[in-house]
C-alpha cells in the first residue's frame, strides 16, 4: 500500500516562493503518477498539477501554469511542487495522491499541508 505525506506548507507573502514535498512509502511509487490537489476553504478540491510516473509527463491548472513547477525524485520517492510568484487565491491545503495514470482515478491521499499566502 502506497503512503503519501507531505510537507513544505506555511504562511508566505504574496510574491513569494514556497516548495511542497510529497513523500511516499511503498514498493509502487515507481509506477505511480502522482497528483497534486488544493482545496481553499469553503470550495472543492482542484487538481493543480500532476507527473506521470516517469515524470517525462506533466500537467498544470491553468491558474498555475508558468509559476508552479512539479518533478519528482524516484530514488528519494519524493515528489516535490515548487510554487513562484504566490498569489493570496493559492492559499488551500495542498495535498497529493497517487494514480496510475494522470487521468485518474487517484487513491493514496496524504493529510495535506497549509499553504497560506498573505501580507
Amino acid at each position: 500500500q502506497l503512503q503519501l505525506v507531505e510537507s513544505g506548507g506555511g504562511l508566505v507573502q504574496p510574491g513569494g516562493s514556497l516548495r511542497l514535498s510529497c513523500a511516499a512509502s511503498g514498493f509502487t511509487f515507481d509506477y505511480s503518477a502522482i497528483g497534486w490537489f488544493r482545496q481553499a476553504p469553503g470550495k472543492e478540491r482542484v487538481g493543480v498539477s500532476c507527473i506521470s510516473s516517469s515524470g517525462a509527463g506533466t500537467q498544470y491548472a491553468d491558474s498555475v501554469k508558468g509559476r508552479f513547477t512539479i518533478s519528482r525524485d524516484n530514488a528519494k520517492k519524493t515528489v516535490y511542487l515548487q510554487m513562484n510568484s504566490l498569489k493570496p487565491e493559492d492559499t488551500a491545503v495542498y495535498s497529493c495522491a497517487a494514480a496510475l495514470y494522470c487521468s485518474g482515478p487517484f487513491g493514496s491521499w496524504g493529510q495535506g499541508t497549509q499553504v497560506t499566502v498573505s501580507a
